[in-house]
Order: structure tokens, then sequence, then C-alpha cells
């Protein structure tokens, strides 16, 4: 899965600083963007290697764009932040990114707005520790590797909270979530949190045990649909047909799911095991499931908590000066 591992570098300082690059170039220009923006032409949709954000070329394969009489261009970005930049800078009128990631460009008033979730990590990140470490309170004194600043550093964290303990009880060692792997199944970690493919490496080459799962989060790590908020203004019946035609993929999906993986393992270039392995790590979300993850709460099932919970975080490391309000840029008509 060598493409898959690219899908969550998120928020890195290379990000931070593309998106202060970013607000440079826009900010003079966002109260007259709306006038701009075209009402003809493909409206350019990116997207990155997640398994789950793959299912735009089912989509687009399928014919599901035609049926809904909509014209699209798809834009994949082999690294993943390339497509964060391009959206905040314009270059793009849609882009599918993690709800952390949102959190930055949100507070430097970039006009951009969710349209619906399109999956949340189920198993695909995890904790994975040396033999005798069997929970998460057994990592006290430990030397733990990750990534700081990434969506798996903030579940370290989440996971570390809910045992009663904070990063300052473990031995935090900042390195990238490849390197992170690789030093676990090297002996020279105690644990690592990890996202897949290294969190199944890690596992099987490194004998590592997982003593937390995404998968007892949902939520947590939320995947969205993201587009210029301009765009959305001045081709709202276009928007709404792409929704259709994700959910109609989606549909298509359940009915086919072996002819569906192939054609999109064959667009992305990967096998249909590699896709399938990568896909039981998310959960897809159903119209109903939207309805729901974007309804106001106090647990990750909600995008609102969780938006709160990441902002909270990204302050705290310094990547945002304060948390911003998320309320206009969840507020989508497209989940109601």
């Amino acid at each position: 899965m060598k493409k898959i591992h690219k899908l969550r570098k998120c928020l890195s300082v290379l990000i931070v600083c593309l998106l202060i690059l970013t607000l440079a170039a826009c900010g003079s220009t966002q109260s007259s963007d709306t006038k701009s923006v075209s009402t003809k032409g493909p409206i350019k949709i990116a997207f990155s290697p997640l398994p789950s954000w793959y299912f735009w070329y089912l989509v687009q394969e399928k014919g599901f764009f035609k049926k809904h009489h909509v014209n699209v261009k798809l834009v994949y970005f082999p690294t993943y932040s390339d497509s964060i930049s391009a959206l905040n800078a314009g270059k793009v009128d849609g882009n599918s990114e993690a709800l952390i990631d949102c959190i930055s460009p949100v507070s430097k008033g970039i006009p951009i707005k969710s349209v619906f979730a399109t999956d949340y990590s189920a198993g695909g990140d995890g904790i994975v520790a040396k033999s005798g470490i069997k929970s998460v309170k057994n990592l006290k004194g430990k030397t733990v590797g990750t990534e700081v600043g990434t969506i798996e550093h903030f579940f370290l964290l989440t996971a570390l909270k809910d045992a009663g303990m904070t990063e300052k009880d473990v031995h935090l060692t900042n390195m990238t979530v490849q390197d992170a792997g690789n030093a676990f199944i090297a002996k020279k970690l105690d644990a690592a949190a990890l996202w897949e493919p290294f969190l199944s490496k890690a596992q099987t080459k490194g004998n590592g045990t997982k003593i937390a799962s995404s998968k007892s989060y949902p939520g947590l790590i939320a995947d969205l649909f993201v587009m210029n908020e301009n765009v959305m203004k001045k081709r709202p019946k276009d928007v709404n047909n792409i929704v259709a035609a994700w959910f109609d993929a989606q549909k298509y999906y359940q009915k086919h799911p072996e002819e569906s993986l192939k054609i999109i393992a064959d667009k992305a270039g990967i096998s249909t095991d590699e896709l399938k392995q990568g896909l039981d790590g998310f959960k897809l979300l159903s119209p109903n499931e939207n309805k729901q993850i974007y309804k106001k709460g106090n647990t990750f099932e909600s995008l609102y908590y969780s938006g709160k919970q990441n902002g909270e975080f990204l302050k705290n490391l310094g990547y945002v000066k304060k948390v911003p309000n998320l309320n206009s840029f969840l507020n989508s008509p497209y989940t109601k």
C-alpha cells in the first residue's frame, strides 16, 4: 500500500506555511470571489490517496456524473497537502480532506465549506505495542513514536486521556508515521501510533499488539468533501447533483462490490486486495449517517464536537491562534 500511506500528512508545518501564503494571495479578493466564479465549465474535484476517496473513480467510471447532468473534472493529487493548498488557493473547486485539516483555513477566513462526510476511520488507525504492554495504561514511562501535529498524534492523546493519562506520562518520540512503524519493527520503540498500512505491518513484522483502535472512536477521525463556498453559492444545483452521484456510487458498490473494487483499483493503480484491506479500516457514511454526524452533540460522532476538539489540539500546538467557530462551515444544506 505504498500510495495509501501518504494520505494523512495532516497539518504539517509545510501546510501551515502554505495556508499563510494562500491567505496572502487570496485575502484581498475574497469579497469579489462570488462574482468571478464561473457558472459554466467543469467543477474541479480534487482528491488524494485514501481508499474511501478513490470512490470518486467509481462515480466517474460508472457514469453517475453524467446521469445527474453535472460536468466534473477529477484532479488527483499524489501528495495530500497539495490538494489542500489547491482548494485554499481556488485552483480547484472541491477537495476530499480530513476535518482536522479544515480548521486552520477556516480560522484564516478562507471561504471553504463542508458538503458531506465521506467516511470516518474505523480501524485504519491505532496504537501498537510490544509484548507485555496490554493496554494504554501500560504505556506509562514507555517510549511511544508518532508524528506530532497529525491526526495520529491527536488519536494518541485521546487514548491517553481516556486512560487517565497525558502526553507527559510517556516518552514521545516525534517522527513520521512511516518511520515510527519501521522503528517499532526494529524494536527501537515500545509503542507507536500508526495508520495503515504501517499499523498492520507493525503487528505482523514487529509482532506488535494493537492496544487501541480508531474503531472504538467512531467519528474521531472524520473525512469530508469540502468545497469553495462561492462555488456552492453560484452553482447549488451542480453541487446537489455531485452529492447524488456520490451516493449513487456508494449504493452501486454495496450491490456490486467485486466489480466496484476492480474498477477503483485499476484506476488507482493498486491491487484489489490492497484496496479492500484499506477500505476495511474505514466506515463509508450513507445519507442517513451523514444526517446523524452533522448533528450537534458531545461525542466524536458529532462533527461539531470533533471539530472543536481538533481545534483545541491545534491551538495547543500553536497551529491556530484560536479555535474557530465551525457552525457556518458545518451548516451544509446537503445533509439535512
